[in-house]
């Protein structure tokens, strides 16, 4: 006994010894790293001093200060910036659903100007702007070597004020002008409309608004769809929707989830991982969904795409979306604005991320462009002839009156769809995906 215990009382002054020999050139490298650290912000401080009292101009210290903020925070990513105070403000604003401005969201690549959307029912949108435009000058001015915050300052303004920009688009082997009058932006967040027996929702951003429209608009068309068995289904337009409030993206996806997880994210500290769960209910009571997505769905709206697509909720249809995987969190300071800082990225339900890839979709429908405009020809030659148009054809006597007159209304109806198709051919193509499962649901 004598000896095990002495064996026991070796055995753990071996280990702090070893422990020991070990933590020596561990505390040396954090002091090391420390040192280095305090030296390189000395070196700021050096730097900041020597431009401020030779520079060949007098500079603003607090623009300068800013600059070297931007700087750093750009260094990291697109999306991590500085938020002065008023630019704060305005995010803040923003989120609750109303601002003032062009109505269009941005970001920065390779130095210039992305457009990721026109926001629906702006100046941006009437103007024809498009996800993936760049934004190549201002009033004249390049944007070249600007920070995202400053470009997007020169891009606000007085309303009612004019601006020209420059945009260069894919396809195009000129840039050419667009000149927009800047306008209060107040965002609908979602807006509805029954085609057929099917709710067409569409979910333009996620402010604080977004679940509770959506709520209401649901509401809505099944009492005037006369209840949800008259309702096929839904179609849950995500088009040109650049995100916003996670807790929105969480809350809309449970609005049509039952039980599972929604989204998940994971920081660089795993204790700060959180995981989200739908809770039970479904708004659209079982009926098919059909999300439609595009190359300018970004960020919140990726979460729902990939939510209701991990759990086969909902068929995705459209484009490959944006592909912004991360998690920003603003952090307040004092009196000073507040910093975005990506904190995060966020995972769907089967465990992928789409930073930088995107959500696929599960039927790939490109949008047509738009034919040319062909000169209208009236003539009795181009028009096409049925027997019903023959002088003396003879009456189909196997319909009633009613019977005709549905008859009529279902040409008419397949008329709309065919002009559908023109003017919006992946919703076109939602539509007819409801209509065949509804078909095959009856026939069951």
């Amino acid at each position: 006994m004598r000896k095990l215990l002495l064996a026991a009382v070796g055995g753990i002054a071996a280990g702090v010894l070893v422990t020991t020999q070990f933590a020596a050139p561990i505390v040396a490298q954090e002091t090391a790293q420390a040192r280095t650290t305090y030296e390189n912000l000395d070196l700021f401080g050096d730097i900041f001093e020597r431009i401020r009292s030779a520079y060949v101009e007098e500079v603003d210290e607090e623009d300068l200060i800013e600059a070297a903020i931007n700087g750093m925070l750009g260094s990291l990513d697109p999306h991590s910036s500085f938020l002065p105070p008023d630019d704060f403000q305005d995010m803040r604003t923003q989120t609750r659903g109303e601002f003032g401005g062009l109505g269009i969201e941005v970001t920065q690549e390779d130095g210039f100007v992305k457009v990721v959307t026109p926001m629906d029912d702006t100046p941006a949108a009437a103007a024809g702007l498009e996800a993936g435009d760049f934004i190549t000058h201002l009033d004249g001015d390049s944007l070249l070597g600007l920070t995202l915050n400053e470009a997007v300052e020169m891009l606000r303004g007085p309303i009612g004020s004019e601006i020209t920009i420059t945009i260069a688009r894919e396809g195009l082997d000129e840039p050419f002008d667009v000149k927009l009058v800047r306008d209060t932006i107040e965002m609908r967040a979602v807006r509805s409309r029954i085609e057929g027996n099917v709710p067409v929702l569409r979910i333009s951003s996620f402010t604080e608004k977004t679940y509770s429209n959506l709520e209401d608009s649901i509401a809505k068309d099944i009492e005037e769809l006369g209840g949800i068995d008259n309702v096929d289904g839904f179609v849950l337009d995500l088009r040109n929707n650049p995100g916003g409030l996670l807790t929105q993206a969480i809350k809309v996806s449970d609005a049509f989830l039952e039980k599972g997880e929604i989204v998940s994210t994971r920081g660089r500290d795993g204790s700060n991982s959180e995981r989200y769960n739908a809770t039970a209910g479904d708004l659209a009571q079982g009926k098919p969904i059909i999300v439609l997505i595009n190359g300018g769905s970004a960020s919140a709206s990726e979460i729902v795409a990939g939510a209701l697509q991990d759990h086969r909720r909902g068929i995705i249809v459209g484009t490959k979306s944006f592909g912004k995987g991360s998690v920003q969190t603003i952090m307040p300071l004092q009196g000073t604005g507040a910093i975005r800082l990506t904190t995060a990225r966020y995972y769907t339900p089967s465990g992928r991320s789409i930073q930088a890839l995107g959500v696929a979709p599960d039927v790939i429908v490109e949008r047509l462009p738009r034919p040319p405009e062909e000169e209208e020809d009236d003539s009795a030659a181009t028009q096409p002839r049925t027997e019903a148009d023959l002088r003396g054809s003879l009456n189909n006597d196997s319909l009633t009156e009613d019977e005709q007159k549905l008859l009529e209304e279902d040409r008419m109806a397949q008329e709309e769809t065919a002009k559908r198709r023109q003017d919006d051919y992946q919703l076109a193509y939602a539509l007819d995906i409801i209509k065949g499962l509804s078909v095959l649901a009856s026939a069951e």
